[in-house]
């Protein structure tokens, strides 16, 4: 009996993510590790405060699961690219250390579907997120988001039946400052795909969304 090994050749966007990713993740820890005497001097609470603009661009792999919902096969994946414009609305809320600010962002998205077949995902979602201020040039953060899409993966899976979707996610992350200007951060959603019952077909698409990215602020 012959043995046969089948090669999975990665779409060409997939390369583009991961070469991208490390390359940012490099950067990155050159930055952190290189001698800066006034890093010490940099925290986040001096930095997000009423008024304060953010611009941002994340990017991430989505996978899709079944573990929540009735989603039939948790073969969907895709690369999903996140422009951020930010507007912090509150000054720090003295919480301990739970203290933070408020910031309401503007959140376009793209993506590309890889699995089961290629697709896009274009569409925005309004973001509420919460910046946890109490450690230094650290920053974690938990933001919600509601959106609004339109995509070519429906109505070609059996979940869906239109192609115009929204979007619900949550979840956490952590932003590290490089300078009083500029952090990168890291991040992880639930994300979940639906038509809302506008279509004869909506199961939800429940996936796991992490993301790396950048972001630059700008003070009142």
């Amino acid at each position: 009996m012959n043995n046969r090994m089948t090669c999975f050749k990665a779409p060409p966007s997939l390369h583009l993510a991961f070469v991208s990713w490390m390359c940012l993740l490099v950067g990155v820890w050159l930055l952190i590790l290189l001698p800066d005497p006034s890093r010490a001097e940099v925290q986040a609470r001096h930095i997000i405060k009423n008024g304060t603009i953010e611009l941002g661009l994340q990017s991430g792999y989505w996978q899709a699961f079944t573990g929540l919902g009735n989603a039939s096969s948790s073969n969907r994946s895709a690369i999903f690219v996140l422009p951020q414009i930010g507007y912090v609305v509150t000054d720090e809320l003295s919480a301990g250390l739970l203290s933070g600010a408020f910031e309401v962002l503007v959140e376009p998205v793209g993506a590309h579907f890889f699995q089961p077949f290629s697709a896009s995902l274009f569409g925005g979602s309004l973001v509420l997120k919460y910046n946890f201020l109490s450690f230094g040039r650290w920053m974690p953060y938990w933001d919600f988001g509601a959106g609004v899409t339109w995509t070519d993966l429906a109505p070609r899976i059996p979940e869906q039946s239109t192609q115009l979707e929204f979007l619900l996610e949550t979840g956490p992350g952590m932003q590290y400052f490089i300078t009083a200007e500029s952090a990168i951060s890291l991040g992880i959603r639930l994300h979940h795909i639906s038509n809302s019952g506008l279509g004869d077909r909506n199961t939800g698409i429940n996936a796991v969304l992490g993301l790396i990215g950048i972001s630059f602020y700008f003070p009142d």
